[in-house]
This record gives C-alpha cells, sequence and structure tokens, in this order.
C-alpha cells in the first residue's frame, strides 16, 4: 500500500486520537492506521497537561451526573485505569488523591445526603463525611484556626482511589504502544496542518501544506476544529461552536486531594474546585473560571480566522445567545468570570469563590496562573436553539467521524476511541478482538453495546 494511503486515518494526536489509534493497532484487524497531529508532538493543545485540570472522572462526585450517566463514565474511568496501571510507567500518568465534593449550607447538604443514598450502593469506597470527617482529610476545608467553621458542611469523597491523570502522558503513552504493534502499518504524521478534506472515488482525500494523504474511513478529533473539518464534507452545517476558556489560580498546598464544590444546575458551566497539581508540586491550582474567547485554541490568535468559519453566525445563534443572557444566573456568572480575566482585581474576586473550599484562605495566596487552562468547543445547535452540554460527534454514516467535545474531558478517551472504533470496523468489514479488549480494559464490566452510548450521536440525513 501506498505510503500515504490508510485504512483508517486519525486527525488529531490529544488524548482522544491517540486513544483510537492504540485501541485500532492493538484489538482490530486494521493492517494500515495513521495519524496526523498539527504540532511536533502527541497533546499540545486541550490535552496538554496544564490545559485540563487532570482529573479521573468517576461519576461518584459529580453532581451534576444522573446515576445512568455516572455509572456510564465509571466504565470509562475503569478503562483508563486498567490501561495506565498495567504500563511500566504507569507512575508517571496516573495518580492517588482523597477526593471530595463538598457541601456548604442547608441545601447543598441535603443534596448531597440524598445523593449517597442513591450513588453509595454503586460506589463502595464512597463516604458521607461530617465536619470531623472531612477535617481528618482536609484540615483547611472545615478549620478556621483551632475551631470549625460555623456553616453547615458536608462531603461525599473517597481516599484511596486513582482520581488524577497526567493526559499528555497519557496520549503519548497510547503512541508509544500502538507504535510497538508488530506485522500492521502504523504512521504518526507530525507537523502536519489538515487544510482541506474531500471524497474522490470513494475515499477521503485529506489535505495538508505538503502532502495528500489518502483513506478508506476517516476519524478526526480535533476539538473546535473537528467542526471546521466536519463543515468542509458538508456536514454539521447547522451547528455553531462557542469556545468556553478555562483559567486557573494557584496557591500554596493548602488541600491534600481534589475538593468539588456542588453543580448549579441552571449553570452550564463547572463548578469551582481545588486539585493538586500533578507536575507543580507544593501548589494547589483552584478553577476552573470560564469565559467565551473567539478562537479555537487557547492562547493561540492565529485560529481566530477557524474559530470564524465554525461560528457561523446568524439570527439563530444570536437567539442562543440572548436566550442564555436572559437567564440571570448565566449572565451574572459570565459578568463575573469576564471581571476574573482581569488584572489586579480578578484575585479579590476569586478569593470570595475559592474560599468556599477553603475559608482561611488569603489574597496573598492566591496567583493567577498563567497560560494554564484549555478551551472547551461547545456547540450550539442552530436548529433546536441551544446549546449543547456534554459529548457531541458526528457519524457520517459513510466512514468519517468527526469528535468536538468529549465529556468528560479526557477520563471517556479509551471508551469514545472504543465506540469510534466499532463503528469502522464495521465499515471496514474487520474483526476486533474481543477477547482481549475484555481481557485487558473491561475486566469485571460488561462488554460494550452502541445502546450503552448516551452521547449525542449524528448519523445520515440528520448529520448532513
Amino acid at each position: 500500500m501506498s505510503a500515504n494511503r490508510y485504512d483508517l486515518l486519525i486527525i488529531g494526536g490529544g488524548v482522544s486520537g491517540s486513544a483510537l489509534l492504540y485501541l485500532a493497532a492493538r484489538y482490530a484487524d486494521i493492517k494500515n492506521i495513521g495519524l496526523i497531529e498539527k504540532y511536533a508532538a502527541p497533546a499540545r493543545v486541550n490535552s496538554l497537561s496544564s490545559n485540563n485540570s487532570q482529573t479521573l472522572h468517576c461519576g461518584d462526585i459529580e453532581t451534576n451526573y444522573t446515576l445512568e450517566k455516572a455509572l456510564k463514565v465509571k466504565r470509562a474511568a475503569s478503562m483508563l485505569r486498567n490501561y495506565a496501571m498495567a504500563q511500566p510507567d504507569s507512575h508517571h500518568i496516573i495518580f492517588k488523591y482523597p477526593k471530595m465534593v463538598l457541601g456548604v449550607g442547608a441545601a447543598e447538604c441535603e443534596k448531597l445526603r440524598k445523593r449517597f443514598e442513591v450513588f453509595g450502593p454503586h460506589y463502595p469506597n464512597l463516604q458521607l463525611l461530617d465536619k470531623k470527617a472531612i477535617a481528618k482529610i482536609e484540615p483547611n476545608v472545615v478549620m478556621l484556626g483551632n475551631r470549625f467553621r460555623t456553616d453547615e458542611v458536608v462531603a461525599l469523597g473517597s481516599t484511596d482511589e486513582y482520581t488524577a491523570v497526567n493526559f499528555e502522558a497519557l496520549a503519548r503513552s497510547f503512541v508509544r504502544q500502538a507504535q510497538l504493534t508488530k506485522e500492521k502499518q502504523i504512521d504518526v504524521h507530525y507537523n502536519g496542518c489538515v487544510t482541506h478534506i474531500k471524497i474522490e472515488d470513494g475515499r477521503f482525500l485529506i489535505e495538508t501544506e505538503g502532502t495528500c494523504y489518502q483513506a478508506s474511513a476517516l476519524v478526526v478529533c480535533a476539538g473546535g476544529h473537528s467542526l471546521k473539518l466536519a463543515h468542509d464534507l458538508g456536514y454539521g452545517l447547522h451547528y455553531s461552536c462557542l469556545p468556553v476558556a478555562g483559567s486557573y489560580y494557584f496557591t500554596p498546598q493548602l488541600l491534600n486531594g481534589k475538593v468539588y464544590t456542588v453543580q448549579n444546575d441552571a449553570l452550564p458551566f463547572a463548578a469551582i474546585h481545588g486539585d493538586p497539581d500533578v507536575l507543580v508540586p507544593g501548589a494547589t491550582r483552584f478553577g476552573p473560571t470560564a469565559l467565551i474567547l473567539p478562537i479555537l485554541e487557547r492562547y493561540n490568535l492565529k485560529t481566530l480566522p477557524d474559530f470564524l468559519q465554525v461560528f457561523r453566525f446568524d439570527r439563530r445563534v444570536a437567539r442562543v445567545l440572548w436566550d442564555l443572557v436572559r437567564v440571570k444566573d448565566i449572565r451574572n456568572y459570565m459578568l463575573k468570570n469576564f471581571l476574573f480575566e482581569i488584572p489586579v482585581i480578578r484575585r479579590l474576586l476569586f478569593l470570595h469563590d475559592a474560599r468556599k473550599i477553603v475559608p482561611s484562605l488569603r489574597l496573598r495566596d492566591l496567583k493567577f496562573a498563567n497560560r494554564v487552562g484549555g478551551i472547551r468547543p461547545q456547540l450550539i445547535d442552530k436548529d433546536h436553539r441551544r446549546l449543547l452540554l456534554g459529548e457531541a460527534k458526528i457519524d457520517t454514516g459513510i466512514g468519517a467521524i468527526f469528535n468536538m467535545t468529549p465529556s468528560p474531558g479526557g477520563t471517556s478517551c479509551l471508551e469514545n476511541a472504543e465506540l469510534d472504533l466499532r463503528v469502522i470496523a464495521r465499515f471496514l468489514g474487520v474483526s476486533i478482538d474481543e477477547d482481549a479488549f475484555k481481557r485487558d480494559l473491561l475486566g469485571d464490566d460488561k462488554k460494550h453495546t452502541d445502546q450503552d452510548f448516551t452521547g449525542r450521536v449524528l448519523t445520515g440525513d440528520d448529520a448532513a
């Protein structure tokens, strides 16, 4: 086969694209697989270690998840954990920290107590923690000097689980392991920015600045740029992209592990949390704030023209944005987060929110984390005039899949790759080594079926 001709070509070398490369190389009967990454190494955008919260989401302390969603996420987290623990460099990939979600005030505390009744049987390590129990794990959360904080506080948490992942190291591991596969052509092309995709004689032609690749099947895992390339083929034209950037603050080490707060159901953005940074010892990272930015990659103004192409502003987009700002909680949240980006006053404003987690936090302890935080490309469905939350992908039904926003982030990389691989395997007429897949990644979990996926998938005419 030609050096630039593949059965499967993957665009994007972040943790999602590299996970698919690994699964396809290791478990599928696909002989020629290629991956194109625009930068000189894997995971240089949202999977970069500094551009995400480094959290392994299991569904137990994410208060915006239903039980059904939580159990799906639990399975995805288990797959990632099983892979990482089998690697010789697992200590650079996955980490153990205590974790909890904190309820402050009567309403939040009652919500967590009810949640524990429902979720506890499915998460045997999950504990309902009162102030004394919290103090043993995270003293700075409930103590003010030698006395307890006065407001009502409870938490749900666990102390002996893998809770953090260096997704950059994970992506590099996926690529490394894929390239060790024998008797297959596994090519990784770096510094290749895809400019155009078209279909010719039943094959996909993928053009970069210097090379044209051919592929029988195509999967794009390139964040907001995935939508741009989908539009290139005429799919997902009723979608607009709204990039939401997250920023963080560093403090000295005030927490031993991850402390999340209860999600406000009226807000389509993550609630503030405090985390250790796996690459910055002796520090705690607080955030994220949320700010809408007209770029597809954080700190890369060259992606402004790409944003304008996928934003596709019209009256329907304006209506969705207007509906958002009409909601008081969202309007106030957006204004506050805009102020969080203004030097000098941002620390004062953020201090109030961070004190929900650490009430003794001082202004001088807060330092804005420069060049930390990525962008989440939220999609606007213009036909139904609503902002889509959670994962979004377009399955064209012709052997091309476009992934925009995995949820919950990197945790779902292997499960999302599994979903794509099963679609591609059917399209190419190849087999998957189910026994090896289940043994290595699933353990006691049931074998995945298409019906288990609850994300937003568009197929056929719906996607066009």
